[in-house]
């Protein structure tokens, strides 16, 4: 499906005065491999991007995740430059509609936009959303305030409805020294024993090459494994699928710079691995293990944060993010907070399904605000145990 915008009434000729808008929507299961790389090309022109929204990121999860025949790919081309494109699953059940790709995967849902027409393109990419008809709507999780795809939501002429998400967390990236005078005096006094402790026991913190990737990542799950062995680990992090699509999407991330896996050795064996995901603006901690053992003998937020910290400054990234989850450990940090947020589309006129979505998304939310005053700890072990 291609649509042309209409080109403005002067006294020049069309051709030589307005540029050429197309839309198009792609339902091919292939279509995010066919468009890899104006893909990607389009996520250096779009400053609000994170790794999320990388091609490979977004191949490895649909081949891994997705439904055959529910993908739908909204693509908005100026004089044949690929300007906006977003990803979608058509989702099943008796609501249907649309959602982003990634599920609980995903701390970050976005659209790309070029950033030299952002908000015209996000105009465009607004009229091409296949939203027509009364049980028709668009769901997505996780959106940063900031996220290019406000610019579609603003420019949506139909339902809409915004509600608060998750909450992430962000840190300044700077020297471990400064980011200890975040923290109250006895604290950061602690932190700093802590550190000369890691210091001095001898672990080599290793930076994983892309070849070296799915060897690391397995050993990663391993020790994640053990770590919460007592505890309850998420189902979905035990499964071949998630172990595919790490290793399919991590290689990629590692190989091109947006991302690092780094491994932990002490005494000749391989104690802790994590993962930290890089973008322009932020670090992000996604996934680390560590072998139960290590915390008697160090302290591993410590040991995680330190190469994290130094990682994300040596590239630059002015902020490193500790994504989704309020864990006790983080908050050891004195993180600033920022909500995510749900941005709900529906068709004009009637909209039953965007209505009923919307209430059910406002009775879960009354129901968490019962269990944070009445129930505090057995929400943060929800929470906890969502971002494992």
């Amino acid at each position: 499906m291609s649509t042309e915008a209409a080109a403005p009434t002067t006294g020049f000729p069309a051709q030589a005065c307005a540029p050429r808008w197309t839309t198009e929507l792609r339902r091919e299961d292939d279509a995010l491999d066919t468009l890899a790389e104006e893909w990607d090309d389009l996520v250096t022109r779009c400053r609000t991007a994170t790794f999320f929204q990388a091609a490979v990121w977004q191949r490895s999860w649909w081949r891994n995740y997705g439904r055959p025949g529910a993908l739908l790919v909204v693509l908005v081309r100026r004089d044949g430059r690929l300007v906006g494109a977003g990803a979608f699953q058509r989702r099943g059940g008796p609501l249907g509609g649309l959602t982003g790709l990634g599920a609980g995967l995903i701390d970050f849902t976005d659209v790309l936009l070029d950033d030299s027409c952002a908000d015209r393109a996000a105009a465009e990419f607004a009229a091409a959303l296949p939203l027509t008809r009364p049980w028709h709507s668009l769901d997505l999780r996780e959106v940063h305030p900031e996220a290019a795809v406000q610019r579609v939501f603003a420019h949506w002429r139909g339902r809409r409805r915004r509600f608060t998400d998750s909450l992430c967390q962000y840190l300044p990236a700077v020297p471990m020294e400064q980011l200890l005078k975040r923290v109250p005096g006895k604290t950061a006094q602690r932190s700093r024993v802590k550190l000369r402790k890691i210091a001095e026991s001898g672990v080599e913190v290793r930076s994983t090459p892309p070849e070296e990737v799915p060897e690391a990542l397995a050993g990663l799950l391993r020790l994640h494994f053990l770590q919460w062995a007592e505890r309850g680990v998420t189902a979905e992090h035990r499964t071949e699928r998630f172990a595919r699509h790490l290793d399919e999407s991590t290689t990629g991330l590692v190989a091109t710079g947006r991302a690092a896996v780094h491994q932990y050795w002490l005494d000749g064996e391989l104690v802790a691995v994590n993962l930290l995901l890089l973008c322009p603006s932020f670090g992000g901690l996604y996934l680390y293990g560590a072998h139960p053992k290590l915390r008697e003998r160090l302290d591993i937020a410590g040991l995680l944060f330190g190469a994290a910290l130094d990682e994300t400054l040596d590239a630059g990234i002015p902020v490193l993010g500790l994504l989704r989850g309020q864990e006790p450990y983080k908050q050891r940090w004195r993180p600033d907070g920022l909500p995510n947020q749900r941005l709900l589309f529906g068709p004009r006129g009637p909209a039953p399904a965007a209505a009923a979505r919307g209430g059910a998304v406002r009775s879960r939310q009354a129901a968490v605000r019962v269990l944070s005053t009445r129930m505090p700890k057995l929400k943060e072990a929800l929470l906890a145990r969502r971002r494992r």
